[in-house]
């Protein structure tokens, strides 16, 4: 069965369009090359905009109840919605974030200006060396995108489980197992999952964003045996990335000394991966930064490329540590490079 679109049938044709906001029935907005404006579009009352929603809620297998409000999934095209229901909001809304179909490489996003030559020959060399990353950024930046250029860049004969709260990583490698949370009818939440995941051998295990207290054990994860997995975190600048990661550990309610948490954030993550928006809308990244360690209760770091006066990403002249794991992996990138 598939999805009569209505009057959004035209903007989900639209590759020039990244993102479809529906607040009711008679507005409608969307968002092309990081601008939003509103559009014409319009259905025919709140009656047709309601047998709407619930069209895409049956398609989707979700079944609406008293006690759930927000529904999350993915459309026949790969695109992800978000819908949100009376008395949450006044009336259904309704969020699509539309996919390439085609996913970026690290060459893609060369080419597109949101990454140097440079940064993205270390960034490839990083992921093959096994180097655990997180990426961080604010929302709309494009945290999955670099993800999935990322994880597109490890070797085919290695085994990865992804975790997602929404099926949104496509990774060209055939010992790939996809495992997606569940809210109905039995919780299964990102944790559970984790937890699970490292019963199935994985080499790498990629979580599509650290929000709660799997944060915990995706650490000790890429500290005890599963070096190179990575995951995303909402952060608008690398520093407060390490703050946002300390506090989903204390959220988590694990009772250790801070200078103990830190240490464990220090030695689990090798690279911070800084992706922002410009205000022309372009989503780009904008640094590239190295934990080395501890100095008395501080984690110490290190920016390896940063944007330039004339917004290049360039290499800062700091010989990063992790040089010497990618050397070990017989990965040629001299010390001159940076």
């Amino acid at each position: 069965m598939k999805i009569d679109y209505g009057p959004l049938k035209g903007l989900i044709a639209d590759i020039n369009i990244t993102e479809v906001m529906v607040n009711a029935w008679d507005r409608v907005f969307v968002e092309s090359a990081g601008i939003i404006t509103e559009v014409q579009n319009r259905f025919v009352d709140e009656r047709q905009w309601n047998e709407f929603i619930q069209q895409i809620l049956h398609h989707c297998g979700r079944r609406q109840a008293s006690e759930a409000l927000f529904f999350d999934g993915i459309l026949p095209e790969g695109h992800r919605f978000n819908i949100t229901l009376p008395p949450s909001s006044m009336t259904p809304t309704l969020t699509i974030r539309k996919f390439r179909n085609k996913h970026m490489t690290l060459d893609d996003l060369v080419k597109a200006g949101s990454l140097s030559d440079k940064a993205a020959r270390f960034l490839d060399a990083a992921v093959k060396a096994r180097l655990s990353i997180v990426v961080s950024g604010g929302t709309g930046t494009g945290k999955t995108t670099i993800l999935n250029s990322l994880a597109a860049c490890i070797p085919g004969n290695e085994r990865v489980i992804s975790i997602q709260d929404v099926p949104e990583l496509k990774l060209p490698l055939r010992n790939w197992v996809s495992i997606v949370t569940v809210d109905q009818p039995k919780t299964l939440s990102a944790r559970d999952c984790l937890v699970n995941s490292l019963r199935m051998r994985p080499d790498r295990i990629i979580i599509g964003e650290c929000r709660k207290d799997e944060t915990f054990e995706m650490l000790q994860a890429m500290n005890t045996g599963h070096e190179g997995s990575m995951t995303t975190i909402h952060a608008s600048t690398a520093q407060d990335a390490l703050i946002r990661i300390e506090s989903l550990m204390m959220y988590a309610s694990f009772e250790m000394p801070i200078k103990v948490l830190r240490f464990q954030i220090s030695q689990s993550i090798d690279l911070i991966v800084q992706v922002h928006r410009t205000a022309s809308g372009k989503r780009e990244i904008s640094e590239i930064m190295e934990l080395t360690g501890m100095e008395n209760d501080t984690i110490t770091r290190a920016p390896i490329f940063q944007r330039d006066k004339k917004g290049i990403l360039a290499p800062m002249g700091y010989v990063p540590e992790c040089l010497k794991k990618i050397h070990e992996a017989k990965i040629e990138l001299p010390s001159q490079f940076f």
